[in-house]
């Protein structure tokens, strides 16, 4: 049984959610221009995601929230397209299932919003998350799709829904 609970994200996690972003990512060097942390959307994780098409889960253990993820129409991409976005984890959230529990419930819910694809960014040195998304079926792209912003990364996913 998992020691730990994805649900939606509620406007209370927000604070929460941005500290984990903003704890990650420097973590692996990701904290210059060109990333994800820097998105105003950080600030307020669930009024972002009430959007159309989009969706914000937390992972919850104990009663803290130790990580996210969601979904969201890719930038300036192709409209049956989706972005995993904004997937980070505190240590304590590593290796206990989480992350693949995550990405199922993501790409679940991409799909349940008619979505067709769903595209990754991420960048070298990332090695646990690249790992997950080629366990998931994603499948390295030599180039970004769409227009995120996040001239940064350097490694680009999709997988079919």
């Amino acid at each position: 049984m998992p020691t730990f609970l994805i649900r939606p994200i509620e406007p209370r996690d927000s604070a929460a959610v941005a500290a984990i972003i903003r704890t990650v990512m420097p973590e692996f060097g990701a904290d210059g221009p060109g990333f994800a942390i820097h998105d105003a959307e950080v600030d307020d994780m669930h009024a972002s995601y009430t959007r159309p098409r989009s969706a914000y889960f937390v992972v919850e253990r104990d009663g803290l929230v130790i990580g996210g993820g969601g979904i969201a129409p890719l930038e300036n991409g192709e409209v049956d397209v989706c972005e995993l976005r904004k997937m980070y984890f505190l240590p304590e959230a590593r290796g206990i299932g989480a992350g693949a529990a995550m990405m199922q419930r993501c790409l679940d819910a991409a799909r349940s919003v008619g979505f067709k694809r769903c595209y990754i960014e991420t960048l070298t040195g990332m090695d646990a998350a690249q790992a997950l998304y080629q366990k998931h079926g994603f499948k390295a792209l030599c180039e970004p799709m769409g227009g995120t912003g996040h001239f940064g990364c350097d490694r680009f996913f999709i997988r079919e829904l």
